[in-house]
């Protein structure tokens, strides 16, 4: 293969991977992915993935392309698929039976039921297949996906809005608003991009959000509220506003028996209560995540508070970061940080970030990256907990 055939390889796959984008935030619990059907140079079908039940982005560019697929090269960003066990037929027939001449793959699908199988069923027909072209940028498309698929965990975003000073609330848990209009829009941006919103039932009784989407169009996502006793009050505005998105409370698998009533109550409300093991009066939270994960949702958004957040990046559960930082200075130690909990005792022990991600919104700035795992720590991994249409 010439330099300039690996270019054209590339480029290809980069607008495939362009076309995937448009369905971000719309196709959990399905990867993102997109496929281009190029013939002579040119392209002469195109498609996306745009939904669960949806056709799949090869068969959207091959139906495009029509007879003109025959001998051209598709190019997608995840390997076709080959197993029946879901709402839409295997792509890896259908692409076989368009007859192009190349097959030119971003990356291996990582669920068990792919695996490799969609890429030999292609060689098989005599079909010549080229594997890892953009390889990383489709992985990063879809690291939700992957992790889901990888270790049984959803990708998880710890969203903050904070001052200057990393302060989140004042003294007394005034935080409305520390951050500007563009900043809130885009969070809410944000929130449409995922499949849960997760808070701790101490946002709920401090602020009363309703955590929806209402600045921008979009989809709302589920709402998960960490409430192990019970405590979200039935008038809540995440129990009463933003219908039909779904809202569920997480408590602990062992309910007090004072308890029942407030169920029931909850329960009248809207509320979905989902029983999580925990200890000592804890909750497990990485069990909750892999429920999550098991109802088919990768993309996790958490919103608060500190002592969430403390949990979570104490327990290696963060991803990525989006910090929305506003030019406040709050100052003093009774103000509240945006990271609670108690700090490690050794700078060795802070949370490694990779490249940061930097942009003005108005008057603010968001600060974005992805989280690195701690040194000298394998993740283990429960492959295949993620449902989908590609299962």
């Amino acid at each position: 293969m010439t330099d300039a055939d690996r270019q054209a390889d590339g480029r290809w796959m980069r607008r495939a991977l362009a076309l995937a984008r448009r369905a971000e935030g719309r196709t959990s619990p399905n990867p993102l992915v997109g496929a281009v059907v190029v013939k002579n140079g040119r392209a002469v079908g195109e498609g996306w993935h745009k939904g669960p039940g949806r056709p799949h982005a090869e068969i959207e560019a091959l139906t495009a392309a029509g007879r003109r697929a025959k001998g051209a090269t598709l190019y997608v960003t995840l390997e076709p698929c080959t197993h029946t066990d879901k709402r839409t037929p295997p792509c890896a027939p259908a692409v076989i039976r368009s007859a192009p001449a190349r097959v030119v793959v971003g990356m291996r699908d990582p669920n068990p039921k792919v695996a490799g199988r969609g890429v030999a069923a292609l060689k098989a027909a005599g079909i010549a297949v080229g594997v890892g072209v953009e390889e990383a940028r489709c992985r990063g498309l879809n690291a939700p996906y992957v992790r889901a698929m990888e270790t049984g965990l959803p990708w998880v975003t710890l969203k903050v809005a904070q001052t200057l000073d990393g302060k989140v609330a004042t003294a007394r848990g005034e935080s409305k608003w520390i951050t500007g209009e563009a900043a809130r829009r885009h969070g809410h941006g944000l929130r449409a991009r995922n499949d849960v919103i997760l808070v701790g039932v101490g946002t709920v009784l401090a602020d009363d959000p309703a955590l929806t989407c209402r600045l921008v169009r979009g989809r709302d996502p589920v709402r998960v509220v960490v409430d192990p006793r019970l405590e979200t009050p039935p008038n809540a505005r995440v129990l009463t506003e933003g219908r039909p998105t779904p809202t569920i409370l997480a408590t602990l698998a062992a309910t007090p028996a004072a308890k029942p009533t407030a169920a029931r109550r909850l329960e009248a409300a809207g509320a979905r209560l989902l029983k999580v093991r925990g200890r000592a009066g804890r909750m497990d939270l990485g069990w909750l995540l892999m429920a999550l994960v098991a109802e088919g949702r990768h993309r996790v958004l958490c919103e608060g508070g500190p002592r969430l957040a403390a949990e979570l990046v104490g327990r290696g559960l963060v991803n990525r970061v989006a910090f929305y930082t506003a030019p406040r200075i709050l100052g003093g130690d009774d103000a509240r940080g945006a990271i609670g909990g108690t700090a490690p005792a050794r700078l060795a022990g802070a949370l490694r970030l990779g490249p940061l991600a930097v942009r003005r919104l108005g008057d603010d700035v968001l600060i974005e990256a992805d989280v690195l795992p701690p040194e000298g720590r394998n993740i283990s991994r429960k492959r295949g907990a993620g449902k989908g249409d590609r299962k």
